[in-house]
């Protein structure tokens, strides 16, 4: 049986669903502070940190951006929790999968910081649109990045719901996509090859409309792989 521990969020069924489907070997641990587990990711094969939430300014030294977060969107307890599960996740060398806030935790994990507010940086919205759907656009992949060779793809279409994103990437790491804004879509190690699974975009593929894009597919099924591995 593979694990797969899944950190709490809002929306945490959407992420726990996506992951299970199209397999019936798979159990889902709820990392949640809460409950306070962080423990039960030993019991993991791999990490999936979910959106939600911003991330407090004062955990990558920017304290004066806390105007720019939205005041009842602020989780102090979560952000403690999940860098402590992204520190037990390295030292254990479990592959990570990062989606939005998971990216955005992630960078912070590794010395980096962010941009609390993607408008007021002077870059178009990303956020929802009126309705209350995710708006799509594209996405440009480095072509020499470890992302490139699992898409199989230099550019893409995705969808966009945040209203945060990385600044200064943090140390080991890189960018490996980007909108056509110039707005980081997804980060990586520096050095993939001699390093565990790591994999994180600010877009949803969880929620995505078509689950076939490599975008979605291509990037659970390498997570997915990175994990059995982990589990022999």
């Amino acid at each position: 049986m593979l694990t797969i521990g899944v950190t709490d969020c809002s929306k945490y069924s959407n992420y726990s669903n996506w992951i299970i489907s199209g397999s019936d070997d798979i159990e889902i641990i709820k990392l949640s502070p809460a409950k306070a587990n962080v423990e039960d990711l030993k019991k993991c094969h791999g990490l999936l940190l979910t959106g939600g939430e911003d991330v407090n300014p004062k955990f990558y030294n920017k304290p004066e951006y806390s105007s720019y977060c939205y005041a009842d969107d602020v989780n102090e307890i979560r952000d403690e929790f999940e860098l402590q599960l992204l520190e037990l996740a390295i030292t254990d060398s479990l592959p990570i999968l990062g989606i939005c806030r998971g990216l955005q935790i992630a960078n912070v994990y590794f010395g980096g910081t962010l941009i609390p507010d993607i408008p007021s940086w002077g870059k178009p919205s990303h956020a929802k649109l009126q309705d209350g759907s995710d708006q799509y656009h594209q996405v440009q992949v480095d072509d020499s990045s470890w992302l490139s060779k699992v898409l199989n793809q230099q550019q893409g279409l995705i969808n966009s719901n945040h209203h945060q994103s990385v600044d200064r990437v943090g140390e080991l790491l890189k960018v490996s996509a980007r909108s056509p804004d110039g707005v980081v879509e997804a980060i990586e190690w520096k050095e993939p090859d001699v390093k565990s699974f790591l994999c994180m975009v600010q877009w949803h593929p969880e929620r995505m409309n078509d689950q076939n894009n490599p975008f979605v597919k291509n990037i659970k099924n390498a997570f997915l792989t990175a994990s059995r591995k982990k589990s022999v």
